[in-house]
């Protein structure tokens, strides 16, 4: 399996993964405590800001955030919006990457203002294991105040996509 294949296939969970994540925001929005739901969407939003803002980065074009994260998060419908564009634009362009291009440095700013550099192979993981870092840290949440929280394993993802993966090979 080459890079951009895997990158492909983790995209792709990421997707799966946000709709997961999503739904039970809804359900912590329509049954839990105000301030729980706040804080999981705070941190939810961060991690979409992030995946935001290395959207620009692997364009070369300035992100215009000066921080990571929001004090209040948007609604939800807003976020889930932002959620799903942004994860459509992941997997729509690593499935437009030329393979030699994952190699390639790119110089960037933080918003913090310092500089950076990474390959568009290191940004695309960064972002694949910044945003499941933050869905576990969703889920905690969730799963303290509702006794569980969406499914969010790679393997999960691949079985549910290709049920084949289950048959055992006589």
């Amino acid at each position: 399996m080459s890079t951009q294949m895997l990158l492909a296939s983790l995209f792709r969970y990421k997707a799966w993964a946000d709709e997961g994540l999503l739904a039970g925001l809804a359900e912590l929005a329509a049954t839990g405590p105000a301030d729980e739901y706040r804080t999981a969407a705070r941190v939810f939003n961060h991690a979409c800001i992030v995946d935001r803002i290395f959207v620009a980065n692997l364009q070369r074009m300035a992100h215009g955030h000066t921080a990571t994260g929001a004090p209040e998060p948007p609604a939800l419908e807003a976020l889930a919006e932002a959620v799903r564009e942004t994860d459509r634009w992941y997997i729509d362009y690593i499935a437009r990457l030329d393979p030699q291009a994952l190699a390639e440095n790119i110089d960037f700013t933080f918003t913090d203002g310092a500089p950076g550099r990474m390959s568009r192979e290191e940004m695309l993981a960064h972002v694949a294991t910044h945003a499941g870092y933050h869905r576990g840290e969703v889920g905690r949440i969730l799963t303290r105040l509702t006794g569980s929280s969406p499914p969010d394993t790679f393997t999960g993802f691949l079985h549910q996509a290709e049920p084949g993966r289950r048959a055992h090979n006589a």
